[in-house]
């Protein structure tokens, strides 16, 4: 179920998200590079909610 109903996500995906969004942060403060590997973990968490609200939304 949606966090709320303008959004896909659920509560805990948009906690994952947040979480992967500091880790990036965080990396980027520090100088590091290689946040490719979570930025595109956090699009495939946010294109699945996506996907299933959608196929739920047709039914």
């Amino acid at each position: 179920m949606p966090a709320t109903n303008h959004d896909d996500l659920t509560w805990r995906e948009i906690a994952q998200v947040v979480r992967i969004g500091a880790q990036i942060q965080r990396r980027k403060a520090r100088g590091k590079g290689g946040t490719a590997r979570l930025e595109r973990q956090a699009d495939d968490i946010v294109a699945k909610a996506q996907a299933r609200e959608n196929a739920r939304r047709k039914k």
